[in-house]
């Protein structure tokens, strides 16, 4: 057996040992009306995925199969995602995807009021699976990560706990926790959304930033959540209250996430994208229509996994120079019908219909959309289930549509099914 052997053999034995927590129950209010009536782990992204497919494919594909999702806000149609699509693990092997709601565990727990205080909630049923480590992770991110690489740092630093970070430009940083750490990865400084970030001291451009990807000894964490939950003044959130708490008395160590594909330069910084914002959204989406896209969504040896109803493949009809069905530099999900409509540097996900003389360029759209004839429809995100009117322009005049739809600070038009006055589906 090789080196390399022995060390994968060794990385399985730890994620087998491994619990993940998917904290999902966060709104994401700076998406807009995207998440008014879903969490922002159930926006659509990608075509045909979910945001939260992402950390659960990087699970399965970690073989890490011991896997809690904790939801709180708006979370039915999450539910119900995770419910169709990620049902098929084997309870008798010890794997699965299970549901944590805030449930009010004793009489005197509320809402999860934080993130720290979402785990110490659903302690007790955490416990029962008996894992010896535990892995959090925000289910609001796209990228693709190995966490068995991290909880095998983890354990050979003998750190309590590890959390997963990547360098971000001084001026994104302020969104982030960012750290400090010494010449071995311990972490040394935090500060939780800092209004001046420390740059890193060999790139004073760069901080670095919290992924909000966290591995701890399982006791470890036990222990501190008890304690962090009888302190009055605490937010009890692992970025305020946890990490701060921990790094003076504890070993707590930075994992640098880097790029470990074949072909990539060594030590490349990673795909990663918070998709928080519509700008950032639309930008991450239209990422994907490139030829040589960041995000691989094509590898088959790191799929993603998720729900996908069966549906017919698309359809382009009509071949005339007035009336041509295409789509060109585009991705097209199943089941969308262009009839004699133009597509262009878009993404279309299921379900779309689009009607002859339409032409829709540069936008997202989202399932089960109809698009009506002669439509102009230009940078522009798209919700589910809207039904454009014919003759309908969106996106070349802004300030006409800010008085009907959300246009963001980067030009993005955001139209929602109540902004065209139709009925608001509340299980999307």
């Amino acid at each position: 057996m090789n080196i390399e052997e022995s060390n994968s053999r060794n990385i399985s034995k730890l994620t087998k040992k491994t619990m993940a927590l998917v904290l999902a129950g966060g709104r994401g209010s700076r998406l807009k009306n995207l998440t008014d009536w879903r969490t922002k782990p159930a926006v659509p992204f990608g075509g045909k995925f979910r945001i939260i497919d992402f950390p659960l494919s990087n699970c399965i594909n970690s073989s890490i199969r011991k896997i809690a999702v904790i939801t709180q806000y708006k979370s039915h149609s999450l539910i119900r995602h995770i419910q169709k699509g990620w049902s098929w693990l084997r309870g008798e092997f010890g794997e699965f995807v299970e549901l944590m709601p805030a449930s009010q565990q004793s009489v005197k727990d509320s809402w999860y009021t934080g993130t720290a205080n979402a785990v110490y909630q659903n302690l007790n049923i955490i416990r029962s699976h008996n894992p010896k480590y535990i892995l959090i992770l925000a289910g609001d991110h796209i990228y693709k990560m190995d966490y068995g690489l991290m909880i095998d740092d983890h354990v050979k630093k003998g750190a309590n706990m590890t959390v997963g970070c990547l360098e971000v430009p001084l001026d994104m940083a302020k969104e982030f926790g960012v750290m400090s750490v010494d010449e071995n990865g311990q972490i040394i400084r935090f500060a939780e959304k800092p209004a001046q970030p420390e740059p890193m001291p060999n790139n004073p451009n760069n901080a670095l930033a919290s992924m909000g990807i966290y591995v701890f000894d399982a006791e470890f964490l036990y222990d501190e959540l008890l304690g962090d939950s009888k302190l009055e003044r605490s937010s009890h959130d692992f970025g305020k209250d946890i990490i701060p708490s921990l790094i003076e008395k504890h070993k707590v160590f930075a994992y640098r996430f880097r790029d470990a594909q074949k072909g990539k330069k060594e030590g490349q910084q990673a795909y990663w994208r918070d998709v928080g914002t519509v700008d950032a959204f639309w930008e991450a989406n239209m990422e994907l229509v490139s030829v040589e896209p960041q995000l691989n969504m094509y590898d088959k040896h790191w799929p993603i996994w998720t729900y996908q109803e069966q549906l017919p493949p698309a359809k382009f009809v009509f071949n005339n120079d007035e009336r041509r069905g295409m789509a060109v530099d585009s991705m097209v999900s199943g089941g969308c019908l262009i009839s004699g409509a133009k597509i262009e540097h878009s993404l279309l996900f299921s379900n779309v219909k689009v009607n002859s003389y339409a032409v829709v360029k540069d936008s997202v759209i989202l399932p089960d959309v109809e698009i009506g004839r002669s439509c102009r429809i230009k940078k522009a995100v798209i919700d589910k289930g809207c039904n454009i009117p014919a003759n309908t322009v969106i996106g070349e005049n802004h300030e006409e549509d800010a008085k009907r739809f959300y246009v963001s600070d980067g030009g993005v038009v955001l139209v929602t099914p109540p902004m065209l006055g139709q009925t608001l589906h509340d299980a999307n």
